[in-house]
C-alpha cells in the first residue's frame, strides 16, 4: 500500500495495488500543470485508489477532451487524472506520494514538445509523442 497527500494535507489517499508504466511526460499541459519541465507519473487501477480525506477538496479541470486533472482546491497540488475513454485507470503524479513507489519511470514521452531549457541527460527511451503500445 502507498500513501499520498497534497501540500496542505487536506487531501490524503492510498493506493492499494501496483503502479503501472511509470514515465516522464514532457507535454506542454503537464509542464504547465506541474510548473516544471516534466511530470513523473504512473497508472493505477481506479478500484485500487481510495481517498482517505479531502475528496471534496478535489477540483477537476479538463485539460484536453476526456482528460480531467484533479487537484486540491485549497493548495493546488495535482493529485490524479481521470480519463473518460478509460474509467478503469487513473494517472497518478509520483510527486504527491508520501511513500517510495518502488518503481522508476522507464521512458520520456512527448519530448517533441519538451521545454527548450531542459536537457534530458539519462539513457531512457525518448518518444516524440505517446507510444501506441505503452
Amino acid at each position: 500500500m502507498l500513501r499520498g497527500s497534497c501540500l496542505c494535507g487536506g487531501v490524503r489517499y492510498e493506493v492499494l495495488g501496483e503502479l503501472h508504466k511509470p514515465l516522464y511526460c514532457h507535454c506542454s499541459m503537464c509542464r504547465k500543470a506541474h510548473g516544471t519541465a516534466f511530470r513523473a507519473r504512473a497508472g493505477v487501477k481506479a478500484n485500487e485508489f481510495r481517498f482517505l480525506t479531502g475528496e471534496e477538496l478535489i477540483t477537476y479541470y479538463e485539460s484536453s477532451p476526456g482528460n480531467r486533472r484533479g487537484f486540491c482546491s485549497r493548495c493546488g497540488s495535482p493529485i490524479l487524472s481521470r480519463f473518460d475513454f478509460d474509467r478503469g485507470w487513473l494517472g497518478l503524479p509520483l510527486g504527491a506520494l508520501d511513500d517510495d513507489p518502488g518503481v522508476k519511470p522507464g521512458m520520456h514521452v512527448f519530448v517533441g514538445s519538451k521545454a527548450p531549457w531542459f536537457d534530458i541527460t539519462d539513457s531512457l527511451p525518448q518518444h516524440a509523442a505517446l507510444p501506441a503500445k505503452l
